[in-house]
C-alpha cells in the first residue's frame, strides 16, 4: 500500500532520476511535473497528498505556483531550492508553503519533513483535543500543560503560544504568521516580542533551554516546533 502520492515539481531531470526511485523506496508514488502549469494541472487532476516544489521553473515563477494552489487547495507544499536568501524563505512562506528545503539537500532529511507535512494534514482534517510535543503534552479543552507528567504553569499567552505552533508541529511558520495569529495583525513586526516568549516557553519547556528540541529556530525566517 503507497504511503502517499507526491508531486515533484523541477525543471532538472537529475532531481527526477534521483527522487523517484528514493520516494519509491520510502513507500511514495511519484508523480512528475517539469513546470509550473503541468504541476498545477496534476494537482487538480491527481491531487498528491505532498507538493515538492522549485522554485526556478521556466514558464513562471514557483511562488506564483503557491499563490495559485492556495488558491483553492491545503495540500502540503515543500519547497526544496537552491535560492538560499531568507526573504526568499519567507516569502514562500508566506505564501502558503508549509516547509523550505535547500539544495543541496540530503535524503533522510527530506523525508522526515516529508512525513511531518504529511501528519500536519492528516490533523488539519480534525482537531485534536490533546497535542503532543516530544514529551510536553498539551491539553487544550483544559488549558493545561504537563511535561513528562509534571504540570507546567503557563500563562494565557504562553498557553496559546505553544498550541499554535504545536498544531503545526513539523511546520516552518514565520515570525509575522506567528505574532499575527497569537497577537493580532497590529503586532506582525514584533519579533523581539515573540523572541521573549520562546524563551520563556523554552525556559519552562526543553530539557535543556540552551539546545532547544521543542521550538526549533529558523534563523531569519521564525520557528518550527519539533516532534
Amino acid at each position: 500500500m503507497s504511503a502517499g502520492t507526491v508531486l515533484v515539481v523541477d525543471d532538472e531531470p537529475a532531481i527526477h532520476r534521483f527522487m523517484a526511485p528514493a520516494l519509491a523506496a520510502n513507500g511514495y508514488e511519484a508523480l512528475r511535473a517539469d513546470t509550473g502549469a503541468q504541476a498545477l494541472a496534476l494537482v487538480a487532476n491527481r491531487q498528491p497528498d505532498v507538493v515538492i516544489l522549485d522554485l526556478g521553473l521556466p514558464d513562471m515563477d514557483g511562488k506564483e505556483v503557491i499563490r495559485r494552489l492556495r488558491e483553492w487547495t491545503p495540500v502540503p507544499i515543500l519547497v526544496l531550492s537552491a535560492r538560499d536568501r531568507e526573504v526568499e524563505k519567507i516569502e514562500a512562506l508566506d505564501l502558503g508553503a508549509d516547509d523550505f528545503i535547500n539544495k543541496p539537500f540530503g535524503m533522510g532529511e527530506l523525508m522526515a519533513r516529508l512525513r511531518a507535512a504529511l501528519r500536519h494534514r492528516m490533523q488539519d482534517k480534525g482537531e485534536t483535543p490533546v497535542l503532543r510535543l516530544g514529551v510536553v503534552e498539551i491539553d487544550i479543552p483544559r488549558h493545561r500543560v504537563l511535561r513528562a507528567g509534571e504540570e507546567i504553569k503557563l500563562t494565557p499567552k504562553e498557553f496559546e503560544l505553544v498550541a499554535f505552533l504545536s498544531r503545526h508541529a513539523g511546520k516552518v511558520l514565520t515570525h509575522r504568521h506567528i505574532l499575527r495569529a497569537v497577537w493580532g495583525p497590529a503586532h506582525e513586526h514584533d519579533t523581539q516580542y515573540l523572541r521573549v516568549y520562546v524563551g520563556q516557553l523554552r525556559a519552562k519547556l526543553e530539557t535543556d533551554p540552551a539546545n532547544p528540541t521543542l521550538i526549533i529556530t529558523e534563523p531569519g525566517v521564525g520557528y518550527r516546533a519539533g516532534e
